[in-house]
């Protein structure tokens, strides 16, 4: 996309938020490009051209808004990037722009050549890899200088590019402005603790409430907890140079600006942009609710409200405990299943210092199970955990840890829920719990799940899984519904 479309200009004269993020405008009487939803004084309609990503503008040299601040626009959908190598590619390097990988690498995690990957990404964005990366990183970048007081030497660093001095001259070529000038421009007031606040930003609406619900409902002891509005949890991801690093967040919800504000321990600066995009990824930043409820209101003929606009799909945040919490939830209640991952993080979790009581410890990583002497049952036996369970986890661990499997968001679900079925004790209903919650598949149904037949009691598994063919590709959004429809159910009568 690069030109003038008359239908555009009608949706950015609406201010309709549905269209936040699926393009950008750029002005040529400021060279200025902004969101769908920018208050600004509105421009004539043959000053505007239209981009279908912030890269594809600054490429034809417009620089971003700060009224409406284009880092904050949400992105593509995952059922998007599931059928386009160039859109799993684009949701790699953004959440990847501070690690320093090259495109080699990105390209080998995604089974093609460099080569091949730059062509396809260029036909679909009409920038290079390179190109998009590095925007990328100066929106990054941006939202620091405008949320925080961090120095700006840390933002080039946590941005990922690698000196202040390469920083510099990279905002001054793009946006004709120092680090310096974009703060004195804005107003905000920014924090001066040792804790970050950063903004995300999503299509509304977003209910919230039942996301919280959710997640209460499976939080483990000292690894996450869901605190009056917020949700908090302990965090360890590796580094640029493979090291460790702890901290903390919490993630609430400003619904008034149709953004998260996720706050973070100062000590996880450096590992920032693979952080948010986890964050991302577990509360389902992508999503473009109107088109899973146009795709899911037939649901609402079964029985009112059974299918709400704004439903989530709760993602993961550590891909490996979410399906250590699945096996273990295997034929049992939630509850049941919390307090026996509460029993296996107590004996085995990884101690971690926070300011936020309640949160003492990380989950321990694949790496150390496989790395275990003897059979994992007679570790996890005593705890409550089965032999089956524990063999799964055991063989589980060992695949992650080889790299046979990988459950991100950017890996091929179907493949790889194969992969999850070729281990003793883990079935179809576990497989497409993982796959739902560790890799955001859209599309995965559990037709057997206790919950879903509790709402649908006249119905058995084939019938709905026959059912749920019509709900498609959204049938995890039909299951997350479902799951939502017992609360609401119970707060009613």
């Amino acid at each position: 996309m690069h030109g003038n479309y008359p239908g555009l200009y009608s949706a950015f004269c609406a201010k309709d938020p549905r269209f936040d993020g699926r393009f950008f405008v750029g002005v040529s009487s400021t060279r200025i490009y902004c969101r769908p939803v920018c208050r600004a004084r509105m421009p004539k309609e043959e000053n505007c051209a239209f981009f279908s990503s912030a890269a594809e503008a600054e490429q034809a040299g417009y620089r971003p808004c700060l009224l409406c601040r284009p880092e904050l626009a949400p992105g593509m959908s995952i059922a998007d990037a599931s059928a386009s190598l160039a859109k799993r590619a684009a949701r790699m390097i953004e959440e990847n722009c501070g690690s320093g990988e090259r495109l080699e690498q990105f390209a080998h995690r995604l089974h093609c050549t460099g080569r091949h990957l730059r062509r396809v990404f260029e036909e679909e964005f009409h920038v290079s890899p390179v190109q998009y990366l590095q925007t990328c990183r100066l929106l990054l970048a941006k939202n620091l200088l405008t949320d925080t007081k961090l120095r700006v030497v840390d933002i080039a660093m946590a941005a990922g590019f690698g000196s202040l001095r390469r920083f510099n001259d990279a905002f001054k070529e793009k946006y004709h402005l120092t680090p310096g000038d974009i703060r004195k421009r804005m107003s905000t007031t920014k924090r001066e603790d040792a804790e970050l606040k950063v903004s995300l930003g999503y299509r509304p609406p977003y209910r919230w409430k039942e996301m919280l619900r959710f997640l209460k409902g499976r939080a483990i002891a000292g690894i996450d907890l869901v605190r009056g509005d917020a949700y908090y949890r302990t965090v360890c991801l590796a580094n640029t140079r493979r090291m460790p690093v702890t901290g903390w967040i919490a993630v609430s919800n400003n619904e008034a600006e149709h953004i998260l504000e996720v706050s973070l321990s100062e000590s996880l600066l450096s590992v920032l942009p693979q952080l948010l995009g986890k964050v991302r990824n577990m509360f389902d930043l992508y999503c473009d609710p109107e088109a899973v409820f146009e795709s899911l209101s037939s649901m609402n003929a079964i029985r009112e409200n059974l299918c709400m606009k704004g439903a989530r799909l709760p993602g993961c945040f550590d891909s490996f405990e979410v399906s250590v919490r699945a096996i273990l939830g295997q034929q049992v209640t939630v509850k049941a299943a919390a307090a026996l991952a509460e029993r296996l993080v107590s004996r085995f979790g990884i101690p971690v210092a926070t300011v936020v009581e309640g949160l003492s410890r990380i989950f321990p990583p694949p790496e150390y199970f496989a790395g275990l002497d003897g059979p994992l049952e007679q570790r996890l036996g005593p705890l409550g955990i089965t032999a089956s369970r524990a063999g799964a986890i055991e063989a589980l661990a060992k695949a992650l840890a080889r790299r046979e499997i990988c459950l991100d968001g950017c890996s091929d679900p179907e493949q790889e829920m194969r992969k999850l079925m070729g281990i003793r004790g883990i079935g179809t209903w576990t497989a497409n719990y993982i796959a739902m919650r560790a890799m955001a598949w859209p599309d995965a149904f559990l037709e057997t799940d206790a919950g879903i037949r509790h709402v649908l009691p006249r119905y058995s598994p084939r019938e709905l899984r026959t059912m749920a063919e019509k709900w498609r590709p959204w049938r995890s959004y039909a299951a997350v519904n479902l799951w939502n429809s017992l609360h609401a159910t119970a707060d009613n009568g």
